[in-house]
């Protein structure tokens, strides 16, 4: 990535480029990972049949929704800069072929454990993906690569989960037609990736980048204490949302559409993307004192909705929260970001990542432990008040800064 696109895509596109000019590329980068993302959401509309279908209690469709994200992680940790010693190519074709077999997996489970290997693989390839499309997209469109970067999950989570949920409700095959869909397209996607020019020059150290590295720059510390609770909270709302929300919503309000659920889930990760775009032009401080305020009103919503037991109330607060969910990663992002040396800034993402998809999966899981003893809607209100407090510490702390 010290090239431009145009003279890294010059020397390799004679055999591979007649598909593809550099933009083409960029859109090709986008599309790809809008399918990684929105395949993992596909699952999220399907979890109250599987709980059904093989009898899975709600501490184990948590565990369930938490391999994807520790494999994910630990895909980020390992291979996450692969790409840039060996190439896009390889790697996305690699990643593209994982989410193929993830979706045979899909396909033929009948049992937790069998979900859970497909969640598993399904998490790396997601991760392996990411960060070697997310280069992709910065070789050939340099001016808006980080607002495409930034809205492409939200974006791929929020088409996953509603074309899931249609299908589910509408489509026969209930538990089979969306892998299918996703396979075919998955498989689509490797055989382009074979005509695609490479954007990056390969370069010795392959091996040595598979070592995690872990470093918080010092001047980056008094920051990320000040923005880790309403990143936290953050994340672990993606969690509940994308784990336990539709159970959730068919408990509070009696609706047993799979299509609802997934309404009230699309709504909070879509509006995440309009809060990304929305807030891109101010400030970070405010960004995240606008994102901390969100969470903490779109939370009260949420919990009102479920109190009330009524999908409008949850629909509008889980609008307001999914648009303080962006806004907080965004400017929490920005604010760090700046703080760290060009070689310190693997090392800082790495940490933030860490934080993120803990926050992501370990709550979640307690949650799902705690169901069954004090009920869902229960332990919602106790998630959804930790949820609050951790936002409005980051609020205050920001508050006093400025």
């Amino acid at each position: 990535m010290t090239c431009s696109a145009v003279a890294q895509i010059e020397p390799s596109a004679r055999p591979h480029g007649r598909l593809f000019s550099t933009r083409s590329l960029g859109v090709f980068g986008v599309v790809a990972a809008i399918i990684f993302f929105a395949s993992s959401a596909a699952p999220t509309p399907l979890f109250r049949i599987y709980e059904e279908r093989f009898g899975l209690s709600p501490a184990m469709l948590t565990l369930i929704f938490a391999a994807y994200a520790f494999s994910l992680l630990a895909a980020l940790l390992t291979v996450g800069s692969l790409s840039d010693y060996i190439g896009r190519r390889p790697v996305i074709f690699a990643a593209l072929m994982a989410n193929v077999v993830s979706m045979v997996i899909f396909l033929s489970a009948h049992s937790a454990g069998m979900l859970m290997t497909a969640r598993i693989v399904q998490g790396f390839a997601t991760g392996a993906a990411a960060t070697a499309l997310g280069a992709l997209i910065l070789d050939t469109n340099r001016k808006f690569a980080a607002l495409l970067n930034s809205i492409t999950t939200f974006l791929g989570l929020t088409i996953g989960v509603l074309v899931s949920g249609a299908l589910v409700s509408y489509a026969p095959y209930p538990t089979q037609l969306v892998y299918v869909v996703l396979l075919m397209v998955s498989a689509a996607a490797a055989l382009l990736v074979l005509n695609m020019p490479e954007t990056a020059v390969p370069r010795r150290g392959a091996l040595a980048s598979l070592k995690p590295q872990v470093l918080l720059p010092a001047k980056a510390m008094p920051t990320l204490a000040l923005v880790s609770p309403v990143n936290i909270a953050a994340w672990a709302l993606g969690g509940l949302n994308l784990s336990l929300m539709p159970s959730l919503v068919r408990i509070a309000t009696g609706l047993s559409s799979p299509f609802i659920s997934a309404l009230v889930v699309a709504t909070l990760v879509g509006s995440a993307a309009v809060a990304v775009v929305a807030m891109r032009r101010f400030g970070p401080d405010r960004v995240l004192l606008f994102g901390s305020l969100s969470l903490v009103l779109g939370m009260f919503g949420i919990l009102a909705g479920v109190y009330t037991q009524t999908a409008l109330v949850m629909l509008t607060g889980a609008g307001a929260a999914g648009f303080g969910f962006g806004a907080a990663l965004s400017g929490a992002m920005r604010s760090l970001l700046p703080l760290a040396e060009p070689g310190e800034r693997a090392g800082l993402l790495a940490a933030f990542y860490i934080e993120s998809y803990l926050a992501f999966s370990l709550p979640v899981i307690a949650a799902g432990l705690a169901a069954p003893r004090l009920g869902l809607p229960t332990t919602t209100y106790v998630f959804g008040a930790a949820i609050m407090l951790l936002a409005m510490t980051s609020m205050l702390a920001l508050q006093k800064r400025r």
